[in-house]
């Protein structure tokens, strides 16, 4: 076993002219909570969006858990892997996005119980328990035969954070999960994440809440431009940063 559930070598990724991941190396151990911070456009969503193989990458190498996502090497090469390998990988690592994606022909404990059926092939009756289970997590079991439309925003992001979890993933990478929300549902989304992150779960958290970034992660990550400028414990990034980027940014959202 990898000592590392995340690993990010070399990363790189381009948009026509544009690279948006430049040379970014990261790695996340079990158990830790990692906030990733940095300006609009510094490449942050790309990142997360490369660890589960929705973004190719066009250098470099990510394992979760060891395991090399989206390739198999042969000899010198990289080879990608078929869909359904790159779904099964998926499975292992969960996403909640900024804007719920819920599917909105679907109740609640439907959508939550989509994914462990059809990519898992689990028997619904145990996966419909299980999905429960998680919505009382969140504080929604009374809404499990809702539609999404019948919720706020606050409480279909606590659905979407449910369903992450019902695929019993290896981490869970959160892309702004407050940003789509308004001010005072912010916290009811926030609890969750740190039940999750008391309870030992592996994230990666792309947000815009120091606060929040202070108080749950274990490493802070500063993005500016495509690469990594600065990243360790909050209270030496938040605090006492080393790099004139990191201290012009906190400067301008503290």
């Amino acid at each position: 076993m990898s000592e590392y559930t995340v690993e990010l070598r070399g990363v790189r990724k381009r948009f026509g002219a544009e690279e948006v991941l430049r040379g970014i190396d990261l790695a996340v151990r079990p158990g830790e909570v990692t906030a990733i911070l940095g300006p609009s456009g510094s490449g942050k969503s790309t990142l997360l969006r490369v660890v589960n193989h929705l973004e190719k990458v066009d250098a470099g190498t990510v394992r979760v858990a060891g395991e090399l996502v989206g390739y198999r090497r042969k000899g010198a090469k990289l080879h990608e892997l078929s869909e359904r390998e790159i779904l099964r990988q998926r499975a292992r690592i969960g996403f909640v996005f900024q804007n719920f994606n819920l599917f909105p022909h679907l109740t609640v404990l439907e959508n939550v119980a989509l994914a462990p059926v059809s990519t898992q092939r689990r028997r619904r009756s145990e996966v419909e328990a299980e999905a429960l289970e998680l919505l009382d997590r969140v504080g929604l079991a009374d809404k499990a035969r809702e539609y999404p439309r019948r919720l706020s925003g606050g409480q279909q992001q606590r659905v979407a954070i449910a369903r992450a979890l019902a695929l019993r993933p290896q981490v869970v990478l959160f892309d702004e999960p407050t940003s789509a929300l308004d001010p005072e549902l912010v916290g009811e989304v926030l609890d969750v994440i740190r039940d999750l992150a008391r309870d030992g779960a592996t994230l990666v958290i792309v947000t815009h809440e120091i606060g929040f970034a202070r108080e749950v992660a274990d490493t802070v990550v500063l993005m500016d431009a495509g690469r990594i400028v600065e990243q360790g414990p909050p209270a030496q990034v938040l605090d006492n940063p080393t790099h004139a980027r990191t201290r012009a940014f906190l400067a301008h959202v503290l």
